[in-house]
């Protein structure tokens, strides 16, 4: 026990040296990140390579305390083939994130990063083996330890918007972990944990707000990493047959805001990998919060996920904290008031979705059986049954000479229409009454198609269209 609290005291005086040092450093050097008007709010240019400090701080701890002669050391040396094996995968992430930091990575260039290094972990010994009580097949093992270490670390890394928030968040995960290892006499858990810790409690003195030293990516991704493998070890010497559940809970916070910032994005049908100002700390920003508030909202947040992931470790009450846990994270997406969220589960509670796929499934239909028509009789039977189908009041058709109309009964007086020219002297009229039509988002994908197909018979009906013409004339 004095073992492990000599190393996280060690790391915690190494990284409280460390930290202005590095900082200093890139501050005179000129290589600080600048204040803009977009994201960027910070007051002045602040250095973005704290990961640095961290990452030297954590890794010079085990060397100090493998020249002592604490029984900690014996166990350090005991793990080093392990810890030789696993270093490049950690100096692999460190690495993206530092080369993002200095000279800007593409999005997809730290994701190859990121599964490289997830990869080699999975190499090591690294394996998520189930979940809630399941477990995996062995050639499930390596897809989700993969999706697992990458979504870690991506999820701290997006976080990392406020001072002292992604380090806070950081810490209070690493510390449930460390609990939970000693509560489950786990010290080779405790010995990795201990020393992040240190690190990081050393490091949020110069992170929280007003910050002088950002984590930057090389901090942030380094930081996410580890405790995705952590929570990895976590769940495989843990005696609770929830496997990765609490490890899950410890991470809840930065977990929950990736998945809702992917949610957000793919309902706005935007890349995943897109900026925005949605994150749970923006939403808070807005509500007229200040940073260092925000911050230790998140704190409280984290304590609270913190008590949940270890009564689950505990195997005291684990369904009634799983219900308690949803319960509470439930409660809180609604409190943040996502539009996209509140519009699709009003939408699926409604039925909206599936008159939506309905719709894309008669559209697709009518696609084809238009396809196939070679007559403008049969184009035109197509397309009234379509009007009938999606709910139009009228439908009108000039097409290679011919005139065809549909009226429903009784008329609405109130309408619109929408006209689509095939050509100089052929056209498709649609109208329906202001209220909506019985199948929402329908009206633009059906008149691209009606234009793409039918102008594509035009030439065929060219015939008949010109001695129609021939005989008005």
């Amino acid at each position: 026990m004095y073992s492990i609290l000599f190393l996280g005291v060690l790391s915690f005086l190494l990284a409280l040296v460390l930290t202005p040092l590095v900082r200093n450093r890139f501050r005179r050097w000129g290589m600080v990140d600048h204040p803009d008007a977009d994201r960027k709010h910070h007051e002045r240019s602040v250095p973005r390579v704290g990961g640095i400090a961290l990452a030297v701080a954590y890794v010079c701890s085990f060397g100090l305390l493998s020249l002592t002669g604490l029984s900690a050391g014996t166990l350090v040396a005991d793990a080093m083939p392990f810890a030789l094996r696993f270093l490049p995968a950690v100096l692999l992430i460190f690495a993206t994130g530092l080369m993002d930091d200095l000279v800007g990575l593409k999005p997809w260039q730290k994701l190859v990063g990121q599964v490289a290094a997830a990869g080699w972990a999975y190499w090591t010994g690294i394996h998520v083996q189930g979940f809630g009580g399941h477990s995996f097949a062995t050639w499930w093992s390596l897809p989700l330890t993969l999706l697992w270490l990458v979504l870690c670390t991506n999820a701290v890394n997006l976080i990392d918007g406020v001072d002292g928030l992604a380090t806070g968040v950081g810490l209070f995960a690493a510390f449930t972990m460390l609990l939970a290892a000693l509560l489950q006499n786990n010290f080779a858990l405790a010995i990795a944990t201990m020393p992040l810790v240190g690190c990081l409690l050393g490091f949020l003195r110069y992170n929280f707000n007003p910050a002088t030293i950002f984590l930057g990516d090389s901090g942030s991704l380094f930081l996410g990493f580890l405790l995705g493998c952590y929570g990895v070890l976590w769940s495989q010497k843990s005696a609770t047959i929830l496997g990765m559940t609490a490890p899950l809970m410890a991470l809840s916070i930065p977990l929950l805001d990736t998945a809702l910032a992917i949610m957000r994005r793919f309902l706005r049908s935007k890349s995943i990998f897109a900026a925005d100002h949605g994150h749970i700390h923006h939403r808070l920003l807005d509500r007229g919060m200040t940073p260092r508030k925000v911050a230790l909202i998140f704190y409280g947040l984290c304590s609270i996920a913190a008590m949940f992931s270890l009564c689950m470790a505990s195997q005291h009450f684990e369904g009634l904290v799983i219900v308690l846990f949803c319960a509470a994270a439930w409660i809180g997406i609604q409190h943040l008031g996502y539009v996209e969220l509140g519009v699709a589960g009003r939408m699926f509670l409604e039925g909206a979705f599936r008159r939506v796929l309905s719709a894309q499934i008669n559209l697709q239909q009518y696609r084809q059986l238009l396809a196939a028509a070679v007559t403008p009789q049969e184009c035109w039977t197509v397309i009234e049954s379509a009007a009938r189908e999606f709910g139009f009041e009228r439908a009108h058709m000039e097409l290679g000479g011919y005139i065809f109309e549909y009226q429903h009964e009784p008329a609405t007086s109130c309408t619109w229409e929408v006209s689509i020219p095939l050509s100089e002297f052929d056209s498709v009229v649609l109208a329906a009454a202001v209220t909506e039509t019985s199948s929402p988002g329908v009206v633009a994908p059906l008149a691209s198609m009606l234009h793409r197909c039918l102008s594509s018979k035009l030439a065929s009906f060219g015939a008949q269209s010109e001695r129609a013409r021939g005989g008005k004339r």
